[in-house]
């Protein structure tokens, strides 16, 4: 594949750049990533992605955007109230860049339809709010021998980590890193604890410049390392993550064997 004329042009601040040029953006153009979740971390995966010029950008979400959304989910529109998330997704993506396909997935994800959606995607980025989802999604990207970008954020911070225990060494997985879930008294959601709104922004940013990163081969992965970010104080700390050998999913005598056992 070749890039058109138009492409040299919307694309040109990568083409100059020694580690992307034509190549990458033609592979940037033949990729294909899922995004969990049309909100607010989704937002900014989906306007920067898309500007980017990735060529297949599918979106799983099964909800409808609500007046309370809009402060940090960007992609939406006051006039998109009531309407599908990812249809609303859909819409803004091809103003901003129509040659992307929007692959919309508008059902929620579970253990009987996980490996069908991911099916045929060469990366998985989760932006879900909650910990059901993000073991599912850890668990079907194992399996499924697909690489994940994960991130998450609350009131005014965010983490961010890459997630490829697929590949064994020293490769951990999402429950290398959080065994099991925390008790859901501990772990406030969104809209009991709050978030301010450019926290979505910072953290969903960053969690594209991985995504990004993966599918062009670039720099260091932070597989292996989750990256925590503090907005009051303006600070970044890079965590060693180790694989765990009692890990129930990559372990070498791990018990979730499908999608059934996912926690």
């Amino acid at each position: 594949m070749s890039l058109t004329d138009d492409q040299f042009h919307r694309y040109a601040r990568h083409l100059i750049l020694d580690e992307v040029g034509e190549e990458g953006q033609e592979k940037l153009l033949a990729s294909r990533i899922l995004i969990v979740g049309a909100g607010g971390l989704g937002s900014p995966l989906l306007l920067y992605l898309a500007a980017a010029g990735v060529g297949t950008i599918g979106v799983i979400d099964d909800d409808v955007v609500e007046l309370s959304n809009l402060q940090r989910q960007v992609i939406h529109k006051t006039a998109s109230l009531d309407r599908a998330k990812v249809d609303s997704a859909m819409d803004t993506v091809a103003e901003i860049n129509p040659e992307v396909r929007i692959v919309p997935h508008r059902l929620r994800l579970t253990a009987a339809n996980a490996m069908e959606v991911l099916s045929g995607y060469d990366l998985v980025a989760d932006g879900s709010d909650n910990f059901a989802t993000r073991f599912l999604v850890n668990d079907a990207c194992y399996f499924a021998k697909t690489p994940l970008v994960s991130a998450a954020l609350l009131r005014f911070d965010g983490q961010v980590s890459t997630f490829k225990a697929h590949l064994g060494g020293d490769h951990p997985c999402y429950r290398c890193l959080f065994p099991e879930p925390p008790p859901a008294d501990l772990i406030p959601r969104c809209e009991e604890a709050g978030i301010l709104g450019a926290i979505a922004g910072a953290v969903g940013s960053l969690q594209a410049v991985e995504v990004l990163k993966e599918l062009l081969g670039l720099g260091e992965s932070l597989s292996g390392h989750l990256l925590v970010y503090d907005g009051l104080s303006t600070t970044f700390r890079k965590i060693r993550i180790k694989r765990d050998p009692t890990c129930p999913l990559c372990g070498p005598q791990a018990t979730i064997k499908d999608l059934s056992g996912h926690g």
